[in-house]
């Protein structure tokens, strides 16, 4: 099974996203299932993880309406307000009863503080979270969060997390430190995954293909595994530098060495066992 671990919807007429504005170009109109279901089908994309783009509880409603009309979106990563853990409890008490309600994310990447998410009501929260057995998504935007996925590992150590875009790598710049040595130290702890997705537009925009991606995604299985890989298109963000198609094919071209089975958890085993999709 193909699965797309990483992908959007919003609808600028439905819900207020204060991250969006015009200023962001092609991403900002509406982007609906209607316009990504023929790019899954051509890419051969069985499933996908849609995931929130703004922190309220009314985008994970929305996010669940969307999953109850198309059969292809295979989970749904919301969000509830960790910072506050009895509003949190409160939420994912209801939530977590919805079939397609797999995990949580905050835009942490947003917030004027860039220790937010080690905040001690915030990890409270996100024990609240760990206590449903949900998963929880990272923006780690490189270099801000993701030295903080160890100190949550060690005091949260039942609570899974995956690192959203492989935490944002230096692509454009060709660079690999500090990125690196924090991606490793994060690594070391098998309740936390990563996801191949958003590399595109860590790199050049308008001139990138597998070659620039390959380095990081094959440092990426060094400290990982496949096991612990996803892979994600970030669409419709990614339509900033480039299509669905070339990102799929990309990415493809950058797993090529890897074996088959490795190509299968990357593509779509390790998402299905980590959110629990089923076919």
């Amino acid at each position: 099974m193909r699965i797309d671990a990483h992908q959007h919807f919003w609808n600028l007429e439905k819900q207020e996203y204060p991250w969006l504005n015009p200023s962001h170009g092609p991403l900002y109109r509406t982007y609906e299932p209607e316009e990504l279901a023929p790019l899954l089908k051509a890419a051969g994309v069985e499933k996908t993880v849609l995931v929130q783009a703004a922190n309220s509880h009314e985008d994970t409603e929305y996010m669940l309406g969307l999953g109850a009309k198309h059969d292809w979106i295979g989970g749904v990563v919301g969000w509830v307000k960790l910072d506050d853990p009895l509003e949190a409890g409160r939420r994912l008490e209801r939530f977590s009863g919805h079939p397609l309600f797999k995990g949580v994310r905050h835009l942490i990447h947003d917030e004027p503080d860039p220790d937010w998410v080690i905040r001690k009501e915030v990890v409270e929260g996100l024990r609240v979270l760990a206590s449903y057995g949900l998963p929880f998504d990272v923006v780690a935007v490189f270099p801000n969060h993701l030295k903080h996925i160890p100190y949550l590992a060690e005091r949260i150590p039942e609570l899974r997390m995956v690192i959203d875009h492989l935490a944002k790598p230096p692509i454009k710049d060709k660079g690999m430190e500090p990125w690196a040595s924090q991606l490793a130290q994060a690594a070391q702890y098998p309740q936390v995954y990563a996801k191949i997705s958003g590399l595109n537009t860590a790199a050049d925009w308008e001139h990138w293909s597998a070659a620039d991606l390959q380095p990081y995604v094959d440092y990426a299985f060094e400290q990982f595994g496949a096991d612990r890989l996803m892979f994600g298109s970030d669409w419709p963000v990614s339509l900033l530098a480039g299509d669905y198609a070339k990102v799929w094919e990309q990415t493809g071209i950058a797993l090529r060495g890897r074996t088959a089975e490795e190509q299968e958890a990357v593509l779509g085993g390790t998402a299905a066992r980590f959110y629990g999709i089923r076919t």
